[in-house]
């Protein structure tokens, strides 16, 4: 029985080919998955999701990685940017997807609402309905004996009508009041007025919802400022999703339901032996920083306006840290740096 199951057909092929690269370079060390979760720093679930490629392994893990099998990180590394753009394109194509779907799916409800009748009139050679004993008689339909058979008028019916119904009666024609539109061309009107409005309305939810957006590691403690509201909270968010925008500011990315496959890393920068990550979600509007490869006493710290979050290492053994998060417009608009235990200060762009 082969070790490793085969790769989700709709993976890309960039992101595909990475994730057997892995898979090789972990069979040619002997390494188990527990072994690799501990040499490397990184949660045994979080190695499971890299090499089923259910999630694109952050650079971090990669240089971890490449470290513990003895290959060169300089060609492991260009591998992960091909891939990582391959993945960002994927996630967008399924953003776009689901914005589709929504838009189609409003527009589908709008139809269940003040569809216009079949016809806006009495059909073509048909004769007008005539108004008898407080009932309508239809002529031109056939009865029993030669009665015309009759239907009951209908209660709140629009003055309009009744007197175009009456029109034909005895006492003939009604007089002309000006051009008025039938009743069924206004709520035809007003149903496309209706739908255009709403159709209007869920294209600006999606492009605010699109320009909002795993296991991080172990959890950090945080304590930040308050944030001016940076993004808005959308609806409609995916299951276990449990923030958006500024209600994320503070939270725990990996509790909030914004890591994992919601979430990429946008900037990265190594310090040391340390990698610092600005790490980003577009369905949760928020950002928050990492660090991977550090030790006890370092720390990380996210801005993004006038917000700030930090996540420290306080325990022997830990190797990743990472801050609450804060809300963004977008993946640009947060920075990251990291302190270390030696007083060595570096920061993102």
């Amino acid at each position: 029985m082969p070790r490793w199951k085969a790769l989700p057909d709709e993976l890309d092929p960039q992101v595909k080919e990475f994730t057997t690269q892995l898979r090789r370079l972990v069979d040619r060390g002997g390494l188990s998955v527990a072994a690799l979760s501990d040499r490397t720093g990184y949660s045994r679930t979080s190695w499971e999701r890299y090499l089923g490629g259910r999630l694109l392994a952050p650079k971090g893990a990669i240089v971890a990685l490449a470290e513990v099998t003895g290959t060169d990180p300089v060609h492991l590394t260009t591998m992960w940017e091909l891939a990582e753009r391959a993945w960002s394109r994927s996630e967008m194509r399924h953003d776009m997807t689901m914005e589709a779907i929504r838009i189609s799916q409003a527009r589908a409800a709008l139809g269940e609402f003040g569809a216009p009748p079949a016809t806006s009139g009495p059909a073509a050679g048909t004769k007008a309905p005539r108004r008898a004993g407080g009932a309508v008689a239809m002529s031109g339909i056939a009865g029993p004996a030669g009665v015309s058979p009759t239907i009951p008028p209908q209660p709140g019916a629009p003055d309009a009508d009744r007197r175009d119904q009456e029109g034909t009666g005895a006492r003939g024609p009604a007089a002309p009041r000006g051009p008025v539109p039938p009743a069924d061309d206004r709520r035809r009107r007003l149903t496309m007025f209706l739908a255009g409005v709403v159709g209007v309305a869920v294209v600006i939810a999606g492009v605010l919802f699109l320009t909002g957006t795993g296991g991080e590691g172990k959890k950090n403690q945080g304590t930040g400022t308050s944030a001016t509201p940076s993004a808005t909270v959308g609806t409609g968010l995916p299951a276990g999703v449990k923030c958006a925008g500024a209600g994320c500011t503070g939270k725990d990315a990996e509790a909030m339901g914004c890591s994992g496959d919601l979430a990429t890393t946008v900037k990265t920068l190594a310090v040391g032996a340390t990698t610092l990550e600005v790490r980003y979600s577009r369905t949760c509007g928020a950002a928050w920083g990492r660090i991977t490869g550090a030790a006890r006493g370092d720390s990380v710290r996210v801005t993004a306006g006038t917000a700030t979050e930090r996540g420290d290492i306080t325990a022997t053994g830990d190797t990743i840290a990472y801050t609450p998060m804060v809300a963004v417009r977008d993946a640009t608009a947060a920075k990251a740096c990291a302190t270390l235990a030696s007083g060595r200060t570096a920061c993102t762009p």
